[in-house]
């Protein structure tokens, strides 16, 4: 249930980099949106290499958040999870060099 509500209601940068995810469209690769790990929620994730990316807000600049993302990271990785972590800012700004950016990942993950 909440993996529905949240892909329902998805931040509009989320929208914006699903818009570029979805479909196979980045190096042919598969990514799900919303997709649960242990009792985490991530953003997208492409279970052939096991990336995680995480669109990140304003609202992880705070104290207690960078904690917690830090340690959700953390228990996330512990699966052999890779984290690549995007400003929203950075998606609506350069959606290009995002793009560039999740390929450079993937390539260098592939190796």
């Amino acid at each position: 249930k909440k993996r529905k509500s949240l892909r329902n209601s998805m931040p509009q940068a989320e929208i914006v980099l699903w818009n570029q995810l979805k479909g196979k469209k980045i190096k042919g690769l598969k990514f799900r949106r919303q997709y649960s790990v242990g009792n985490y929620v991530i953003d997208f994730y492409c279970t052939e290499i096991k990336l995680a990316i995480e669109a990140d807000g304003d609202t992880h600049n705070s104290d207690d958040e960078i904690e917690y993302d830090r340690k959700r990271q953390s228990d996330i990785e512990i699966f052999g999870i890779r984290f690549l972590r995007i400003r929203n800012d950075d998606i609506f700004e350069n959606i290009e060099e995002v793009i560039k950016e999740i390929e450079k990942t993937i390539v260098e993950m592939k190796k």
